[in-house]
C-alpha cells in the first residue's frame, strides 16, 4: 500500500491511498457491507454510488460462513463479487458489544456466538489469520475497545492489553503475509483520558504500521469529549501515513475530524438510516413517513443526480416506506450512499481548492443549526 498527500488546505488534507485493487481518494468514505453485502444494495448499486472501498466485518464473517470457506470460493473479493479495495475491522468492536457474552484475557478472548451460543475464542493471531484468508487489503489488530464510561484504571489496563495484542499482530503478520499486498493498521485507544491516547499511540509507533487508526470514540461520549480526543490525538499521528476514525460517520463529526486531519470513516448511519426512512439531502435530513410527502410531486433532493432522485417523487418514496415494500429500502439505501460519496466529493474538492472552512460553515447551518 502506498499513501501520499497531494494538498493540505489548514491541517485538512486531500490524498490517495494506492493498493493492488484500485486507489482511494481521501478522505473517503468506506460503506459498511457487515455482512459480505451493503444491506439492500448490489456491489454494482454500490459501485454507481462512487465508493472506492467497502468496509467487512471479521467476526461476522468468521461465523458465518466461514473464513475457510470464503477462502476456498476464492476470497472475499470473488464471493462478494467486488473487485476494488477492502478493509476488514478485526472483529474487536463487535466482540466490545456482547459484553454480557465475553471474557477478556492477555491471551485473547473467548465469547459466545450472538447466532447459536457457540462458545469461541479469539487470539490476536487469529483475529490476522482471518483476514489474511478472507484476503483484504487493509487489516486491522485486534484491540479491546474500551466502554464509556471507564475509569482511568481501567483504561490503563486495556491500553496495556490493547499494545500487547497490536505486537502480536504485527508479528504473526509480517511471518505470515508471504507474497501478498496488505497494509496493516494498528488502532488507538485510551479512553477520554489524553495521557493514555498519548501512551498508546508512542507504542503503535515503535511497532510501526502501514496506517494508524483511532478507535473507541462515538461509543456514549459528548460530542466536546469526542472533539477533543479528535484534536489531541491527530497531530500526533504520522503525516506520511493513512490516519482512520472508526466507526464515525455523523457529517458535522465528520467535517470536524476532516478539519484536524483524518482520511478515512466508516459507519452504518447512511445505510441504518435509509432502511428506517431517514434520508440526508443537500437540504438537511428527511424523514419519508411524513404526512407532508404524501402527494408530494418532487424529487427527494432537486441538487442529488441519484437513481432515487431522477426517477422517483417524494409521494412514491413514502408510499414504498408506509407499505414495507423492499424497494424502499434499496431506493434509500442507494440514495444516502450516494448522497454521502457526493458530500465527500465536494468535501475533496472544497480542499483542494483552499475553501474548506467555507464548506464547513455551510453545510454546519444545514445539519447543525444554532
Amino acid at each position: 500500500m502506498d499513501f501520499k498527500v497531494i494538498k493540505y488546505n489548514n491541517n485538512a488534507r486531500i490524498g490517495l491511498i494506492t493498493t493492488q485493487r484500485g486507489s482511494i481518494k481521501t478522505p473517503a468514505f468506506m460503506p459498511v457491507g457487515t455482512n459480505a453485502t451493503v444491506k439492500a444494495l448490489t456491489t454494482d448499486e454500490v459501485l454507481l454510488t462512487g465508493a472506492d472501498i467497502l468496509l467487512c466485518n471479521t467476526y461476522h464473517l468468521y461465523l458465518r460462513p466461514g473464513h475457510r470457506i470464503i477462502e476456498g470460493l476464492g476470497g472475499l473479493h470473488h464471493f462478494m463479487n467486488w473487485s476494488k479495495p477492502i478493509l476488514t475491522d478485526s472483529g474487536g468492536f463487535q466482540i466490545y458489544s456482547l459484553s454480557s457474552l465475553r471474557r477478556i484475557t492477555d491471551e485473547g478472548v473467548e465469547f459466545r456466538s450472538h447466532l447459536d451460543g457457540s462458545r469461541h475464542f479469539l487470539t490476536p493471531e487469529d483475529a490476522i489469520a482471518i483476514q489474511l484468508a478472507l484476503g483484504s487489503d487493509i487489516i486491522m489488530c485486534l484491540d479491546e475497545c474500551t466502554p464509556y464510561p471507564a475509569t482511568y484504571e481501567y483504561a490503563v489496563q486495556s491500553v496495556v492489553l490493547t499494545t500487547k495484542w497490536a505486537k502480536r499482530c504485527k508479528d504473526f503478520f509480517s511471518n505470515n503475509l508471504g507474497s501478498k499486498d496488505i497494509a496493516l493498521f494498528g488502532i488507538v485507544q485510551g479512553s477520554m483520558y489524553r495521557d493514555l491516547r498519548n501512551m498508546s499511540l508512542q507504542q503503535l509507533l515503535e511497532i510501526d504500521f502501514d496506517g494508524y487508526a483511532v478507535g473507541g470514540l462515538s461509543v456514549g461520549e459528548s460530542k466536546n469529549e469526542m472533539y477533543d480526543i479528535i484534536h489531541f490525538t491527530t497531530p500526533q499521528l504520522p503525516s506520511n501515513k493513512p490516519r482512520y476514525l472508526m466507526g464515525v460517520g455523523d457529517l458535522v463529526d465528520v467535517m470536524e475530524a476532516v478539519e484536524s486531519g483524518f482520511d478515512m470513516f466508516d459507519c452504518v448511519m447512511p445505510t441504518r438510516n435509509a432502511r428506517n426512512g431517514t434520508l440526508f439531502t443537500s437540504q438537511g435530513k428527511v424523514s419519508i413517513k411524513r404526512s407532508e410527502y404524501k402527494d408530494n410531486p418532487d424529487p427527494l433532493d432537486p441538487n442529488c443526480d441519484c437513481p432515487t432522485c431522477r426517477h422517483y417523487s417524494l409521494a412514491y418514496l413514502r408510499h414504498l416506506f408506509m407499505s414495507k415494500e423492499i424497494l424502499s429500502m434499496r431506493l434509500n439505501t442507494l440514495h444516502n450512499l450516494y448522497f454521502y460519496q457526493s458530500f465527500f466529493n465536494q468535501m475533496r474538492l472544497a480542499i483542494d481548492e483552499g475553501r474548506f472552512e467555507g464548506f464547513k460553515r455551510k453545510w454546519l447551518e444545514i445539519y447543525n443549526p444554532v
